[in-house]
């Protein structure tokens, strides 16, 4: 059985298949790359809560940046949140992202 979670006109929020829940790429508002990190972490804990799991069974993240010289703002917010005990694989990158506001795109990987 799949679960689709906040399903849209082009793709899921999020997809529970077999223990597992993935998020699609999340983007955030914000004028900064701190408030955008905060908002998109907001969200995806909202998303894996509805998916009926938390950060503490996050096996893999994948970030992309605007800008990488933003990669120190991006991680004071992330090491906030993060379950320390349990931390994920992650891969940090620069890249363009879909529209110039955008700063941060965060899409993450869960055991349920």
């Amino acid at each position: 059985m799949i679960q689709r979670i906040k399903p849209g006109k082009r793709f899921c929020q999020a997809v529970v298949v077999n223990g597992v829940v993935t998020t699609a790429g999340v983007t955030g508002s914000g004028a900064d790359t701190t408030a955008q990190t905060r908002d998109i972490l907001a969200t995806i804990e909202g998303l894996l809560a509805e998916a009926g799991t938390s950060k503490a069974k996050l096996i893999s993240a994948n970030i992309w940046l605007r800008d990488i010289a933003h990669f120190a703002q991006m991680n004071d917010v992330w090491d906030q949140w993060v379950d320390a005990d349990n931390l994920p694989v992650r891969a940090t990158v620069e890249a363009r992202l879909a529209a110039p506001e955008l700063l941060v795109e965060i899409q993450v990987t869960a055991l349920v």
